[in-house]
């Protein structure tokens, strides 16, 4: 074999991600809301891209000679060929309506959009307000965190060195409403004597709300019952011993706090209005609500599925505009990024396009495959895997889990994410097939929910029921799964319901 330089000639394929596959795979993973900020940067960056909100002029005639002049040549001309000719204000095959062309236009989703107005608002249906119509959110009073609440009561109640003791010991009180503080390590650092900082907390255990700055549940329950005129010395000994109390050792309880059994189940009534994490009403953190991405509903001919369109941005390319910018003087720069802004426009278009494509396919699999779900509840869950999705649909199951990716479907059962529905499996009994996880959960959670106080169903008792209905499951999954819904064990259960039973 000779050595030396020589040429040949390899054929080979590799996939390369493009910046263009590239965006197009991240926006699978965007919910609508994602989409519609990701969209606005990019009509930011590229000027041929318009989100269609106003409409081109119409002549006094009624005749827009826009598009009726290039009519034929529409039909049969390229995008690319109609601008050459400057004629790209009728060129329009990408730009997509979603809502008139692709998708069904009477469902939740386009009766939200019709309403729409042109500056993104609801449009009164009978009159009455215009834009100037009230914001009803901006009447509600603003949020004020516990530590705000406890130092206006402070500036109001102290001054001085005790306004600074209270300050310390305010800051150093959780959300929950207990003070994590060290009453000698406070006073220490402060330089004060220790009754001092005590005489401060007991002006702040007066504060609202009561319970407020207590140092164990026991103590915040006392402040709770001093308030309500009901810490008798009977009532103190059974808030020592609240330990038995979660125990449910009543005869023993009762001999302590000397009472009998009509004294202490009013004892615990009491205690059962009073509330433990006085604090949590002042929490500033607010549940974000969560908008569907898709609505399905039970149509004539089975199921309807539909894009959330009052969320969907909607993105139009300007030819007019590129074709008044081609036609003016350019040098050889501005000629390239005007042709970069063009193909990156269609890149756009025709990459939302595919992925409302992309959804809907996937959603219509998920749809047939768990279609027990959707006529009778959970308990009719199959389990249900990205790959099964994934091959019947043609697709990579990386592809099927970004777009089940933070995107949620709104059905006649309730709001559901996309990946709820992709589920274990346990074995059934009969050997044909297998349950969900979740079916599983609902019936145990059922099991429980109507199980006799004075027969309490135990674990053991449990895995018996299931699999009369035909569920092999072994009896540490049910009690994982018991644990996972925070269904406390059987011994645990006979004790709450001994309680509320005596409560009654």
């Amino acid at each position: 074999m000779a050595l030396g330089p020589r040429l040949d000639i390899r054929q080979s394929q590799s996939l390369v991600m493009t910046p263009q596959l590239q965006q197009a795979i991240k926006l699978l993973a965007l919910s609508n809301l994602e989409l519609d900020a990701f969209v606005a940067s990019e009509l930011e960056k590229n000027p041929l891209l318009d989100t269609g909100a106003d409409d081109a002029p119409i002549p006094a005639d009624g005749i827009d000679r826009a598009v009726e002049a290039p009519a034929l040549a529409a039909e049969s001309g390229a995008s690319d060929d109609l601008i050459a000719q400057g004629l790209g204000a009728a060129d329009s095959p990408l730009d997509v309506d979603h809502g008139a062309e692709t998708f069904i236009d009477d469902g939740p989703g386009d009766r939200i959009a019709s309403a729409m107005g042109a500056s993104g608002g609801v449009e009164p249906l009978g009159g009455g307000y215009a834009d100037d119509a009230p914001d009803f959110d901006s009447f509600a009073a603003p949020d004020i965190s516990l530590q705000e609440h406890l130092m206006d009561q402070a500036r109001a109640a102290l001054a001085g060195m005790d306004l600074l003791i209270a300050s310390q010991l305010i800051g150093q009180i959780d959300e929950a409403g207990y003070l994590e503080a060290n009453l000698l390590t406070t006073a220490h650092g402060l330089g004060v004597p220790l009754h001092q900082v005590e005489r401060v907390l007991d002006v702040i255990h007066g504060f609202d709300p009561t319970g407020v700055g207590a140092r164990s549940l026991a103590e915040c329950l006392a402040l709770q019952a001093k308030e309500a005129d009901r810490h008798d010395p009977c009532m103190a000994r059974l808030l020592v011993n609240l330990d038995l109390l979660a125990k449910g050792a009543l005869p023993q309880l009762r001999r302590i706090c000397g009472v009998d059994e009509e004294d202490m189940a009013d004892m615990i009534a009491e205690l059962r209005g009073y509330d433990p994490k006085p604090g949590l009403r002042f929490s500033s953190s607010t549940a974000a609500p969560v908008t569907p991405d898709l609505f399905i509903r039970p149509a004539s001919d089975g199921w309807a599925i539909e894009i959330n369109s009052a969320t969907l941005p909607r993105v139009l390319i300007n030819r007019s505009y590129y074709v008044e910018l081609s036609t003016g003087k350019q040098d050889k720069d501005s000629k390239a990024w005007l042709a970069d802004c063009l193909a990156s426009a269609n890149w756009l278009v025709k990459a939302l396009d595919q992925r409302q494509k992309t959804i809907i396919k996937v959603a219509s699999e998920i749809l047939r495959q768990q279609e027990g779900f959707f006529q009778k509840g959970v308990a009719h869950l199959k389990p249900l895997t990205l790959k099964a999705v994934a091959d019947a649909i043609g697709m990579h199951e990386s592809t099927v889990s970004r777009v089940t990716t933070n995107k949620y479907l709104s059905c006649p059962r309730g709001l559901y994410e996309l990946k709820y529905f992709f589920t274990s499996g346990v074995a059934a009994s009969s050997g044909d097939g297998a349950v969900s996880a979740e079916a599983v959960k609902s019936h145990i959670k059922a099991l429980i929910s109507a199980e006799d106080p004075q027969a309490i169903l135990s674990d053991d008792t449990l895995v018996d029921m299931l699999r009369a209905k035909g569920m092999d499951i072994a009896r540490r999954t049910v009690a994982k799964y018991r644990e996972a819904m925070g269904i406390g064990s059987s011994v645990q259960r006979r004790r709450q319901k001994a309680l509320k039973g005596k409560a009654a």
